[in-house]
């Protein structure tokens, strides 16, 4: 049901997910120039439009950022990242207040053709391998904010939330290149600082919900080879197109459908996945535990069995598994990203269309857009980096403030999102 780009390895086809590869990984750094950041951006308009269906964005709190820039900060922008839109909205904001910036971003973007990798370095992007600790990508983020040469952006939470009102846990890598890059600057300079600028950005559908999404569900019921299921309210078509779907993977895993709370039934099917793998390759010491852990889980699997890939250590049989555990490890992934309740408790019209939307993309691995789509770009307070870090009990002061200011503004912008009542 999910469906990946094939692989061959002497001579064998086998799934692998997009987002890893076979091939040693190569630290592609950033481009410098000025010249092609300036063109692409003549051309983002156009492409956020055609792509992913926005057709309007709003700025708020732009002169915050402003502000850290001309003051000769070290400047760390540190976003949401809850759809595939989101680098490009960054490049939309670096667009409106006339600065290039520098994006951290996964490296498996830059194995997608030629033109994509081109473009996205051209536009300021360097790689970083989520797979593995990577130094290259580490000391480049630390001297882009020491040099404070451009804004950086780096995504904390690691992956696609696809859940705008739902942050998932971020990740230590932010206040770790921040507070590094703090210390190193204070040493070049004593008056020199780092902040940190939490964004939310927040999408919001200005169409017809009933109109656009019909067509989708009637696809994917019809797929199930149901009748398209008309006669129900949209939220019952969900529900039961939600139940069903976890019904086959647990009929999959578990060899029957499972009883309990949504929660629970989510729960158990990651742990059903990730748990046999963790005493596998970790022998069990990252496991975490609940679905809202998923991804440092994945994170972890990913770092262990990727090596030995790469390295051509496995067997024509060996290779084959780790592909089907790769393909576990990301379906675990996908289902952490259904937050239990996430439409019953606030049943707005762009969580109705998140939901719907990754139905279809976990179902085909199809993202085609859906307009008009409107974007807030709220950018926040700036937070000074210390070089040292508090030890406080409820964790990481840094990571918490980040937190705390993109959950804020969330918050501020949910209202806007219209509560959606089904006609039937």
């Amino acid at each position: 049901m999910i469906t990946f780009p094939s692989g061959n390895f002497r001579g064998r086809v086998y799934r692998m997910p997009s987002h890893v590869s076979d091939k040693p990984y190569q630290f592609i750094p950033p481009h410098r120039g000025n010249f092609w950041p300036w063109v692409l951006k003549l051309y983002a308009t156009r492409y956020v439009e055609k792509r992913f269906g926005i057709t309007h964005l709003e700025y708020r709190g732009t002169e915050k950022l402003t502000e850290s820039i001309k003051a000769g900060h070290g400047v760390l922008i540190a976003p949401n990242h809850c759809r595939w839109a989101d680098p490009v909205v960054s490049m939309m904001l670096s667009k409106h207040i006339g600065k290039h910036f520098f994006i951290m971003a996964s490296a498996h973007l830059f194995r997608d053709g030629w033109f994509t990798p081109w473009a996205i370095n051209r536009a300021g992007a360097f790689s970083v391998l989520r797979e593995g600790v990577d130094r290259a990508a580490v000391n480049t983020a630390i001297d882009i904010l020491v040099s404070a040469e451009r804004p950086l952006v780096i995504f904390p939470e690691g992956a696609i939330s696809r859940t705008n009102d739902h942050l998932m846990s971020l990740m230590e890598g932010v206040p770790f290149i921040a507070r590094s890059a703090a210390k190193k600057r204070k040493k070049k300079n004593a008056n020199g600082t780092v902040v940190i600028h939490p964004v939310a950005f927040r999408y919001l559908f200005k169409g017809d919900l009933q109109q656009t999404a019909e067509p989708v569900l009637d696809q994917i019921e019809t797929r199930l080879s149901w009748r398209p299921q008309r006669h129900l309210p949209m939220f019952d078509r969900i529900a039961n197109l939600g139940f069903a779907l976890l019904s086959l993977k647990e009929m999959e895993y578990f060899g029957e459908s499972q009883t309990g709370t949504l929660a629970e039934r989510l729960e158990a099917l990651i742990d059903r996945l990730l748990s046999p793998l963790e005493d596998k390759y970790l022998e069990g010491e990252h496991k975490h535990g609940g679905t809202g852990d998923a991804i440092p889980r994945v994170k972890a699997l990913r770092t262990s069995m990727l090596p030995d890939i790469i390295e051509g250590k496995l067997s024509d049989e060996e290779l084959e598994t780790r592909w089907r555990e790769f393909e576990d490890i990301d379906l675990a992934q996908q289902i952490s990203l259904y937050p239990p309740d996430y439409i019953a408790s606030n049943p707005t019209a762009d969580r109705i269309l998140e939901t719907i939307e990754k139905f279809e993309d976990n179902l085909s691995g199809e993202n085609p857009p859906h307009p008009p789509m409107h974007v807030i770009i709220n950018v926040g307070d700036a937070i000074e980096v210390e070089a040292k870090r508090r030890r406080e009990p409820d964790g990481d002061p840094l990571l918490l403030s980040i937190e705390s200011q993109i959950e804020q503004m969330l918050g501020e912008t949910a209202n806007e999102s219209p509560s959606f009542e089904s006609p039937r």
